[in-house]
Protein backbone atom coordinates (compact mmCIF):
# COMPACT_ATOMS: atom_id res chain seq x y z
CA UNK A 1 0.00 0.00 0.00
CA UNK A 2 1.40 3.39 -1.00
CA UNK A 3 0.52 7.08 -0.70
CA UNK A 4 0.78 9.80 -3.35
CA UNK A 5 1.07 13.50 -2.44
CA UNK A 6 -0.21 16.00 -5.02
CA UNK A 7 0.15 19.55 -3.71
CA UNK A 8 3.02 22.00 -3.18
CA UNK A 9 6.15 19.98 -4.08
CA UNK A 10 8.44 21.87 -1.70
CA UNK A 11 6.24 20.96 1.25
CA UNK A 12 5.95 17.51 -0.27
CA UNK A 13 9.64 16.97 0.41
CA UNK A 14 8.97 17.75 4.08
CA UNK A 15 6.15 15.20 4.03
CA UNK A 16 8.48 12.64 2.44
CA UNK A 17 11.07 13.11 5.19
CA UNK A 18 8.42 12.76 7.88
CA UNK A 19 6.98 9.60 6.29
CA UNK A 20 10.46 8.07 6.18
CA UNK A 21 10.72 8.76 9.89
CA UNK A 22 7.19 7.87 11.04
CA UNK A 23 6.04 5.28 8.47
CA UNK A 24 9.13 3.91 6.69
CA UNK A 25 7.21 0.84 5.58
CA UNK A 26 4.77 2.90 3.44
CA UNK A 27 6.01 3.91 -0.03
CA UNK A 28 5.56 7.68 -0.48
CA UNK A 29 5.50 9.45 -3.86
CA UNK A 30 5.25 13.10 -4.90
CA UNK A 31 3.15 13.69 -8.01
CA UNK A 32 3.73 13.12 -10.90
CA UNK A 33 5.63 10.11 -9.54
CA UNK A 34 3.15 7.47 -8.39
CA UNK A 35 4.92 4.15 -8.27
CA UNK A 36 2.77 1.16 -9.28
CA UNK A 37 -0.75 2.60 -9.52
CA UNK A 38 -2.31 -0.68 -8.37
CA UNK A 39 -0.59 -0.15 -5.01
CA UNK A 40 -1.84 3.42 -4.40
CA UNK A 41 -4.41 3.37 -1.61
CA UNK A 42 -4.12 6.94 -0.27
CA UNK A 43 -3.98 10.23 -2.14
CA UNK A 44 -3.28 13.62 -0.49
CA UNK A 45 -4.22 16.54 -2.75
CA UNK A 46 -5.10 20.16 -3.07
CA UNK A 47 -6.74 19.38 -6.41
CA UNK A 48 -7.05 15.78 -7.61
CA UNK A 49 -5.89 14.67 -11.04
CA UNK A 50 -8.44 14.10 -13.77
CA UNK A 51 -9.69 10.56 -14.42
CA UNK A 52 -9.15 9.79 -10.74
CA UNK A 53 -10.80 6.38 -10.65
CA UNK A 54 -9.03 5.35 -13.85
CA UNK A 55 -5.61 6.50 -12.64
CA UNK A 56 -5.95 4.95 -9.17
CA UNK A 57 -8.45 2.09 -9.37
CA UNK A 58 -7.72 0.81 -5.84
CA UNK A 59 -7.79 4.13 -3.98
CA UNK A 60 -9.21 3.82 -0.45
CA UNK A 61 -9.12 7.40 0.92
CA UNK A 62 -8.78 10.84 -0.66
CA UNK A 63 -7.28 13.44 1.68
CA UNK A 64 -7.60 17.20 1.24
CA UNK A 65 -4.36 18.90 2.22
CA UNK A 66 -6.44 21.82 3.55
CA UNK A 67 -9.27 22.26 6.01
CA UNK A 68 -11.69 23.02 3.18
CA UNK A 69 -12.82 20.73 0.38
CA UNK A 70 -14.59 23.16 -1.96
CA UNK A 71 -11.59 23.01 -4.32
CA UNK A 72 -12.60 19.40 -5.00
CA UNK A 73 -15.98 20.47 -6.40
CA UNK A 74 -16.40 19.29 -9.95
CA UNK A 75 -13.73 16.61 -9.65
CA UNK A 76 -14.75 13.15 -10.79
CA UNK A 77 -14.56 11.52 -7.35
CA UNK A 78 -16.27 8.12 -7.09
CA UNK A 79 -19.30 8.21 -4.80
CA UNK A 80 -17.98 5.40 -2.62
CA UNK A 81 -14.60 7.02 -1.97
CA UNK A 82 -14.20 8.62 1.48
CA UNK A 83 -12.99 12.23 1.35
CA UNK A 84 -11.18 13.49 4.46
CA UNK A 85 -10.44 17.14 5.19
CA UNK A 86 -7.32 18.13 7.08
CA UNK A 87 -7.93 18.38 10.84
CA UNK A 88 -4.37 18.91 12.08
CA UNK A 89 -4.39 21.37 15.03
CA UNK A 90 -2.03 23.91 13.48
CA UNK A 91 -4.69 24.99 10.97
CA UNK A 92 -7.15 25.94 13.71
CA UNK A 93 -4.50 27.79 15.72
CA UNK A 94 -3.33 29.72 12.66
CA UNK A 95 -6.90 30.69 11.82
CA UNK A 96 -7.64 31.79 15.37
CA UNK A 97 -4.55 34.01 15.36
CA UNK A 98 -5.51 35.60 12.03
CA UNK A 99 -9.12 36.21 13.03
CA UNK A 100 -7.98 37.78 16.30
CA UNK A 101 -5.56 40.03 14.40
CA UNK A 102 -8.22 41.05 11.88
CA UNK A 103 -10.90 41.72 14.48
CA UNK A 104 -8.53 43.81 16.59
CA UNK A 105 -7.36 45.74 13.52
CA UNK A 106 -10.95 46.62 12.66
CA UNK A 107 -11.87 47.29 16.28
CA UNK A 108 -8.98 49.76 16.64
CA UNK A 109 -9.57 51.40 13.22
CA UNK A 110 -6.31 50.21 11.66
CA UNK A 111 -7.42 50.67 8.03
CA UNK A 112 -8.22 54.31 8.71
CA UNK A 113 -4.92 54.94 10.47
CA UNK A 114 -2.97 53.31 7.63
CA UNK A 115 -4.79 55.51 5.12
CA UNK A 116 -4.03 58.58 7.23
CA UNK A 117 -0.35 57.65 7.41
CA UNK A 118 -0.14 57.53 3.61
CA UNK A 119 -1.64 61.02 3.52
CA UNK A 120 0.55 62.38 6.37
CA UNK A 121 -2.59 63.05 8.42
CA UNK A 122 -2.35 63.05 12.25
CA UNK A 123 -5.92 62.58 13.48
CA UNK A 124 -7.25 60.44 16.30
CA UNK A 125 -10.32 58.24 16.10
CA UNK A 126 -12.37 57.85 19.25
CA UNK A 127 -11.82 54.39 20.76
CA UNK A 128 -14.81 52.11 21.28
CA UNK A 129 -14.64 49.77 24.32
CA UNK A 130 -14.51 46.10 23.41
CA UNK A 131 -17.61 45.54 25.52
CA UNK A 132 -19.53 47.66 22.99
CA UNK A 133 -18.06 46.07 19.84
CA UNK A 134 -20.19 43.07 18.93
CA UNK A 135 -18.41 40.33 16.97
CA UNK A 136 -20.31 37.69 15.05
CA UNK A 137 -18.97 34.59 13.28
CA UNK A 138 -20.76 32.99 10.33
CA UNK A 139 -20.13 29.25 10.61
CA UNK A 140 -19.52 27.27 13.75
CA UNK A 141 -17.11 24.57 12.63
CA UNK A 142 -13.84 23.66 14.31
CA UNK A 143 -11.94 26.70 13.04
CA UNK A 144 -14.69 29.11 14.02
CA UNK A 145 -14.98 27.69 17.52
CA UNK A 146 -11.23 28.01 18.05
CA UNK A 147 -11.35 31.63 16.86
CA UNK A 148 -14.23 32.41 19.21
CA UNK A 149 -12.34 30.92 22.15
CA UNK A 150 -9.33 33.07 21.35
CA UNK A 151 -11.45 36.23 21.15
CA UNK A 152 -13.16 35.72 24.50
CA UNK A 153 -10.49 37.30 26.77
CA UNK A 154 -10.82 40.66 24.99
CA UNK A 155 -14.36 41.18 26.24
CA UNK A 156 -16.21 41.44 22.92
CA UNK A 157 -19.87 40.35 23.00
CA UNK A 158 -19.56 37.22 20.84
CA UNK A 159 -22.14 35.46 18.70
CA UNK A 160 -22.11 32.70 16.14
CA UNK A 161 -24.49 31.49 13.45
CA UNK A 162 -24.82 28.22 11.59
CA UNK A 163 -27.57 26.16 9.98
CA UNK A 164 -27.80 23.80 12.94
CA UNK A 165 -26.64 25.99 15.85
CA UNK A 166 -25.30 24.36 19.00
CA UNK A 167 -23.94 25.53 22.34
CA UNK A 168 -20.66 27.36 22.95
CA UNK A 169 -19.79 28.71 26.36
CA UNK A 170 -19.62 32.50 26.35
CA UNK A 171 -21.12 32.78 22.86
CA UNK A 172 -24.68 33.63 21.86
CA UNK A 173 -25.64 31.08 19.20
CA UNK A 174 -28.15 31.64 16.41
CA UNK A 175 -29.40 28.91 14.07
CA UNK A 176 -31.09 28.64 10.72
CA UNK A 177 -32.46 31.14 8.24
CA UNK A 178 -35.09 32.43 10.68
CA UNK A 179 -32.45 33.67 13.14
CA UNK A 180 -29.95 35.03 10.61
CA UNK A 181 -31.42 38.58 10.48
CA UNK A 182 -31.30 38.85 14.28
CA UNK A 183 -27.68 37.65 14.28
CA UNK A 184 -26.68 40.18 11.62
CA UNK A 185 -28.48 43.07 13.32
CA UNK A 186 -26.37 42.62 16.48
CA UNK A 187 -23.02 42.25 14.68
CA UNK A 188 -20.55 45.14 14.32
CA UNK A 189 -17.67 42.99 13.01
CA UNK A 190 -18.73 40.03 10.89
CA UNK A 191 -16.33 37.11 10.38
CA UNK A 192 -17.13 34.62 7.60
CA UNK A 193 -15.89 31.10 8.28
CA UNK A 194 -18.53 29.21 6.35
CA UNK A 195 -17.73 26.29 4.05
CA UNK A 196 -18.22 27.15 0.39
CA UNK A 197 -21.19 25.24 -1.00
CA UNK A 198 -23.91 25.90 -3.55
CA UNK A 199 -25.96 27.35 -0.69
CA UNK A 200 -23.25 29.73 0.57
CA UNK A 201 -21.88 30.91 -2.80
CA UNK A 202 -22.27 34.71 -2.86
CA UNK A 203 -23.74 34.86 0.65
CA UNK A 204 -21.80 38.06 1.44
CA UNK A 205 -23.92 40.26 -0.78
CA UNK A 206 -25.88 43.51 -0.77
CA UNK A 207 -28.87 41.91 0.97
CA UNK A 208 -26.74 40.55 3.82
CA UNK A 209 -24.80 43.80 4.22
CA UNK A 210 -28.07 45.75 4.46
CA UNK A 211 -28.96 43.77 7.59
CA UNK A 212 -25.78 44.73 9.46
CA UNK A 213 -25.61 47.88 11.60
CA UNK A 214 -24.51 51.02 9.78
CA UNK A 215 -20.71 51.21 9.77
CA UNK A 216 -20.10 47.49 10.39
CA UNK A 217 -16.92 45.76 9.21
CA UNK A 218 -16.19 42.45 7.49
CA UNK A 219 -13.55 39.73 7.81
CA UNK A 220 -13.66 37.05 5.10
CA UNK A 221 -11.47 34.03 5.81
CA UNK A 222 -13.84 31.52 4.24
CA UNK A 223 -13.51 31.50 0.46
CA UNK A 224 -13.50 34.19 -2.19
CA UNK A 225 -16.68 32.73 -3.63
CA UNK A 226 -18.61 33.78 -0.52
CA UNK A 227 -18.22 37.45 -1.44
CA UNK A 228 -19.92 39.43 -4.20
CA UNK A 229 -17.09 41.86 -4.93
CA UNK A 230 -19.21 44.63 -6.43
CA UNK A 231 -21.60 44.51 -3.47
CA UNK A 232 -18.73 44.98 -1.02
CA UNK A 233 -17.50 48.06 -2.87
CA UNK A 234 -21.04 49.46 -2.99
CA UNK A 235 -21.53 48.85 0.74
CA UNK A 236 -18.26 50.65 1.49
CA UNK A 237 -19.18 53.59 -0.75
CA UNK A 238 -22.60 53.86 0.88
CA UNK A 239 -21.17 53.74 4.41
CA UNK A 240 -23.02 50.55 5.24
CA UNK A 241 -19.59 49.00 5.82
CA UNK A 242 -16.58 51.00 6.98
CA UNK A 243 -13.79 48.49 6.30
CA UNK A 244 -12.98 44.90 5.39
CA UNK A 245 -10.17 42.40 5.87
CA UNK A 246 -9.98 39.83 3.07
CA UNK A 247 -7.68 36.82 3.12
CA UNK A 248 -9.53 35.14 0.25
CA UNK A 249 -10.67 36.55 -3.07
CA UNK A 250 -12.25 35.49 -6.32
CA UNK A 251 -10.23 35.19 -8.45
CA UNK A 252 -6.94 34.36 -6.76
CA UNK A 253 -4.65 36.09 -7.30
CA UNK A 254 -6.52 39.30 -8.05
CA UNK A 255 -5.58 40.91 -11.37
CA UNK A 256 -3.34 43.99 -11.04
CA UNK A 257 -6.14 46.38 -12.00
CA UNK A 258 -8.65 45.04 -9.48
CA UNK A 259 -10.10 47.84 -7.29
CA UNK A 260 -9.46 45.94 -4.05
CA UNK A 261 -5.72 46.57 -4.42
CA UNK A 262 -6.09 50.32 -4.21
CA UNK A 263 -8.98 50.72 -1.76
CA UNK A 264 -7.70 52.00 1.58
CA UNK A 265 -10.78 50.58 3.32
CA UNK A 266 -9.74 47.02 2.42
CA UNK A 267 -6.82 45.11 3.95
CA UNK A 268 -5.69 42.19 1.76
CA UNK A 269 -3.59 39.12 2.49
CA UNK A 270 -2.86 36.32 -0.03
CA UNK A 271 -4.83 33.36 1.41
CA UNK A 272 -2.44 32.87 4.33
CA UNK A 273 -4.80 32.89 7.34
CA UNK A 274 -3.97 29.26 8.01
CA UNK A 275 -1.45 26.84 6.54
CA UNK A 276 -1.14 23.10 6.94
CA UNK A 277 1.92 22.26 9.04
CA UNK A 278 3.67 19.15 7.66
CA UNK A 279 4.83 17.87 11.04
CA UNK A 280 1.31 17.62 12.47
CA UNK A 281 -0.42 16.97 9.14
CA UNK A 282 1.55 13.78 8.55
CA UNK A 283 0.68 12.53 12.03
CA UNK A 284 -2.99 13.29 11.38
CA UNK A 285 -2.97 11.46 8.02
CA UNK A 286 -1.30 8.42 9.57
CA UNK A 287 -3.90 8.35 12.34
CA UNK A 288 -6.70 8.36 9.75
CA UNK A 289 -4.98 5.61 7.77
CA UNK A 290 -4.82 3.53 10.97
CA UNK A 291 -8.53 4.18 11.53
CA UNK A 292 -9.29 3.07 7.98
CA UNK A 293 -7.31 -0.14 8.32
CA UNK A 294 -9.08 -0.89 11.60
CA UNK A 295 -12.51 -0.30 10.08
CA UNK A 296 -13.19 2.70 12.34
CA UNK A 297 -14.89 6.02 11.49
CA UNK A 298 -12.46 8.40 9.82
CA UNK A 299 -11.71 11.65 11.65
CA UNK A 300 -12.42 14.56 9.29
CA UNK A 301 -14.49 12.55 6.81
CA UNK A 302 -16.91 14.89 5.04
CA UNK A 303 -20.59 14.37 4.35
CA UNK A 304 -20.57 14.12 0.56
CA UNK A 305 -24.25 15.16 0.42
CA UNK A 306 -23.50 18.44 2.24
CA UNK A 307 -20.10 19.09 0.66
CA UNK A 308 -18.29 19.60 3.98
Amino acid sequence: MSLVYKADPERGEEWRALFRQLAPQMPFYIWPQTGPVEDVRYLVVWQPPDRLAERFPHLDVLFSVGAGVDQLAGADIPAHLPVVRMTEPGIAQDMAEYVTLAVLALHRDWPQYLAQQRQAVWREVRNVPAARRRVGVLGLGRLARQALRQLQPFGFPLAGWSRSGGEIEGVEVFAGDAQLPEFLARTDILVCLLPLTDQTQGVLDRRLFSQLPQGAALVNVGRGGHLVNADLLAALDEGRLRAAVLDVCDPEPLPPDHPFWHDARILLTPHVASMTRPETAVTTVLEVIAQHRAGLPLAGAIDRSKGY
